[in-house]
């Protein structure tokens, strides 16, 4: 499993297109993707994403995140890190940001790779650059 993060529109698609040989058109959005079509992605984008849809659907998404570290152990995951700034009033804003901070830990820690994009600049701050 490898997980690519950062801040909005700071490269990450272009860094899994360049690093794991991905075309865009190729990933699974979590914005709109049936919940089960993960499973079997080779790349999923906009995770942090999912994870708002799986609250609104009264779906544990750390159960969920959990399980599909599971299931498809060679997935790329790419999410926005979204626990910066200040903390939102309402509760549950605060809730789907602590949601996807554990999701992410999660995906994290079962990762071989984590990338961390900003500005278009990749750091591998786990694992290393595969070898070209």
């Amino acid at each position: 499993m490898k997980m690519i993060i950062g801040g909005a529109y700071q490269g990450k698609i272009r860094c899994a297109c360049e690093y794991f040989g991905f075309r865009e058109s190729e990933m699974v959005n979590g914005s709109i993707c049936d919940f089960e079509e993960v499973f079997a992605a080779r790349c999923i984008k906009s995770y942090h994403k999912l994870i708002s849809r799986l609250l609104a659907e009264g779906v544990d998404p750390v159960a969920f995140t959990e399980k599909l570290c599971e299931a498809n152990k060679d997935v790329v995951i790419i999410m926005d890190e979204i626990g910066c700034g200040i903390v939102p009033v309402e509760k549950a804003e605060r809730l789907r940001r602590e949601a996807t901070g554990r999701c992410g830990c999660i995906i994290a820690e079962k990762s071989d790779t984590v990338i961390r994009v900003i500005c278009g600049i990749p750091s591998f701050i786990k694992g290393a650059p595969p070898q070209v």
